[in-house]
């Protein structure tokens, strides 16, 4: 049986990869790697320690180790690439078989979102030169951040970005899981590159079905890149402020809207965004 290992487990997607690893190879296979690994410990899984800044320390942990999920990090874009390159190092000297890539989609030229971007096509390439089995996943925007938004959204009401009318390619954490396990476990994903998202939509579409769940009456607002890009760093500070306004306007220029391979990865369709939220009004009714 394969042993798996995922790194960033206590954080939000390394979590989710992990529980659905555990429902396929069982828990005495999968092992969390953490920087803090105590905040991994309600996983179930063995979880060692797995911070990126420490090869050495990452090379004892992915001993044993035959396929490792490298969850991107959140760093700057120049420090990300050294860190995940620790990762990538570590895992031939521990004599893992076989890495796979979370990495994302998005303009990689032009906008403040691009430097990260390119930081993540770097570390795809160092991935394909490593001489490991690889696969890589290009995550689409994730659609859980705009329903922890909700109260925001009724305070304002009305969703309003720079994205105009262009599609979004979103997903959840969920699913990107029920993607990542299959490209860590067969061989035919192997020296695969996948967009993982499900239906593209628009930012009225995405209104309207929080409308339908939350009993809102939301519309959507276009504004410019700039005025937006200006509203986002007046509240969020420059730097974080720039990458949410760059996210966006990638959208706005169709970078957002890629064909998807999802069910190539997973095996089956993405969840439909119908039966997301109807699943999501149960929650809150």
């Amino acid at each position: 049986m394969t042993k798996l290992a995922v790194t960033a487990a206590s954080g939000a997607l390394g979590s989710e990869v992990v529980k659905a690893a555990v429902e396929v190879v069982g828990k005495e296979n999968v092992v969390g790697l953490a920087r803090t690994p105590s905040k991994a410990e309600s996983l179930g899984v063995e979880v060692r320690p797995g911070d990126y800044g420490l090869p050495a320390v990452l090379r004892e942990s992915l001993r044993g180790i035959d396929a490792v999920l490298l969850v991107s990090g959140m760093d700057a874009p120049d420090k990300r690439i050294e860190q995940h390159r620790n990762v990538i190092e570590a895992a031939k000297d521990a004599g893992v078989s076989k890495i796979v890539y979370t990495s994302i989609q998005g303009a990689e030229e032009g906008t403040a979102f691009s430097p990260i971007v390119q930081s993540n096509r770097q570390t795809e390439s160092d991935i394909r030169d490593s001489g490991l089995l690889w696969a890589i996943g290009r995550n689409g925007i994730y659609i859980e951040p705009d329903v922890e938004y909700i109260d925001n959204y009724k305070e304002r009401g009305e969703i309003a970005n720079c994205a105009g009318d262009e599609k979004c390619g979103y997903t959840t954490r969920p699913e990107l899981a029920c993607a990542y396990v299959p490209m860590l476990t067969d061989s035919v994903h192997d020296g695969q590159t996948y967009n993982l998202h499900g239906e593209a939509i628009t930012q009225q579409q995405l209104a309207d079905y929080l409308n339908d769940t939350f009993d809102t009456q939301l519309k959507y607002h276009s504004m410019t890149v700039e005025e937006y890009r200006e509203e986002r760093i007046t509240e969020l500070g420059g730097f974080l402020g720039g990458v949410i306004a760059g996210i966006y306007e990638g959208i706005r220029n169709g970078e957002a809207n890629n064909k998807s391979h999802f069910a190539l990865a997973a095996g089956r369709e993405h969840l439909s965004w119908q039966d997301y939220f109807d699943g999501l009004r149960t929650t809150v009714e």
